[in-house]
């Protein structure tokens, strides 16, 4: 069995020329194929790519080998977004799509997400069957067929997505309001994107690296604080009122309030939650991860909705987006979608709701949030990722499967385990431990009511692991 190719939460990523070779790309494509091949007909499978190094050639690779497997491939020529071919995948009934992408990992990396039939990213049962086949293909020689004349048939994503965008969001009042925006796709597929559609609106807006670059200015395109320096500045000259910025493949947000304060995404999501049930009146749910914010419980008890806590990966929010369960899910990660709209993170319909937000309430995110925590109480939430040798990865990996009774002299109050170890306090504060799948690496969420208590959280939360 190849044991490289691995289906994680958002599918399988590698270092290019590493893992990630032609030989591994064959491989993926032939266990997508053989899954697709066990579902109803047409089998036909869109082909996309975000604009990292090489990704024309692993396009041209995939429909090759979906081509020799009985698998009619749809080229999509631009980069695109996730989240657009996510909506292609649905409009054009197809059996799926492969998007070759790593999303907001640094350059060297490249990957391949599916998302099934309806949109969604491939649930745990799907990956299965996919490695299996992957393993029963193994390491041989993986059929490939020549382009017909005049090669594969193409589509264009962009239009049709832009257009369902524009019924999602409500551009009048954005244009109406006189707000001006800054938009950082980080040389990522969300390029013309976001911008398009506020210019087409008539909204002043203005963009930072807005050109591809396949080593995306020489770090991981992640729209993070610590890297949308050039976008603050952008937005200082020209007073902007915000900041909506997209990673490599357009699926994760990041945002900017109009005094350069980044607003992490826990906040984010809750102030579109709260704003959506004031605008829209959708009451019907809410979802988060379990490593998300308990802000988002409490406005779901402000507003007397039920509140969906799933395990970390999109998938799980996006079954509940197909069933109409809920008005809005996220992840603490920086993805997010609304009813009505895709079952995949979207960061550019995120960027434009909160300039949706901005614009109609005519406050500052600073504000919103302050009035948020007046409403339903404060909550401050930190993740920290811990790096170990693997000694000392084998010694905590044991350690989680105990049920703790304390942690640092505080009483656990509950143990939930929807995924990792989830430790809450008596007073609602908590911890949740996650191990990364590829790496040495754990990940540790905290959260407590104020920010005092917040510092000797974390500090708690590092002694379990460090200890």
């Amino acid at each position: 069995m190849n044991s490289t190719i691995k289906f994680g939460t958002s599918g399988w990523r590698a270092i290019v020329a590493d893992d990630f070779t032609v030989s591994n790309i064959r491989l993926a494509v032939a266990g997508i194929a053989a899954y697709v091949k066990t579902q109803p007909e047409p089998h036909r499978v869109l082909v996309g790519r975000d604009p990292r190094f090489l990704g024309e050639s692993f396009v041209a690779e995939a429909t090759k080998v979906l081509s020799a497997a009985g698998v009619t491939p749809v080229v999509i020529p631009d980069p695109a977004p996730t989240p657009a071919i996510a909506y292609a995948v649905r409009t054009l009934e197809t059996s799926g799509a492969i998007n070759f992408t790593a999303s907001h990992n640094p350059p060297e990396y490249n990957g391949i997400k599916f998302s099934t039939h309806d949109g969604a990213p491939a649930l745990p049962e799907v990956t299965k069957q996919i490695e299996a086949a992957v393993a029963q293909i193994g390491d041989g020689k993986v059929p490939s067929a020549n382009p017909p004349e005049g090669g594969f048939e193409t589509v264009d994503v962009k239009a049709s997505f832009l257009k369902r965008l524009g019924e999602l969001v409500d551009l009048k009042a954005i244009s109406k309001s006189g707000i001006k925006v800054v938009f950082d796709p980080f040389w990522g597929a969300g390029r013309g994107y976001s911008c398009h559609i506020l210019r087409e609106a008539g909204v002043k807006v203005e963009t930072v690296h807005d050109y591809r670059d396949v080593l995306f200015g020489g770090h991981a395109p992640e729209p993070d604080d610590h890297l949308l320096g050039d976008a603050k500045a952008k937005m200082k000259e020209m007073g902007a009122q915000i900041c909506i910025a997209t990673d490599g493949d357009a699926d994760r947000f990041g945002i900017v309030d109009e005094d350069g304060t980044f607003i992490q995404p826990n906040y984010i999501i809750a102030l579109l939650f709260d704003y959506l049930v004031e605008t829209r009146g959708w009451k019907n749910g809410v979802a988060k991860s379990v490593a998300t914010t308990n802000l988002i419980n409490a406005l779901a008890d402000y507003h007397k909705v039920p509140l969906y806590e799933t395990p970390v990966g999109f998938k799980y929010i996006g079954e509940l987006i197909i069933a109409d369960k809920i008005a809005i899910g996220g992840e603490e990660s920086a993805g997010l979608t609304i009813r009505g709209h895709v079952p995949e993170k979207d960061g550019i319909i995120a960027g434009l709701l909160v300039t949706e937000m901005v614009a109609n309430r005519g406050k500052s995110l600073g504000i919103q949030l302050r009035e948020l925590f007046a409403k339903v109480g404060s909550f401050y939430p930190v993740r920290e990722n811990f790096r170990l040798t693997p000694e000392r990865m084998a010694a905590f990996t044991s350690k989680l499967k105990a049920d703790p009774t304390e942690l640092s002299g505080r009483k656990v109050s509950r143990v939930v385990r929807t995924d990792g170890l989830k430790l809450v306090l008596e007073d609602g504060s908590w911890v949740c431990y996650r191990l990364s799948g590829t790496e040495p690496v754990v990940r540790a969420y905290t959260e407590a009511r104020n920010e005092k208590d917040m510092v000797a959280l974390r500090s708690a939360a590092e002694s379990f692991v460090l200890s």
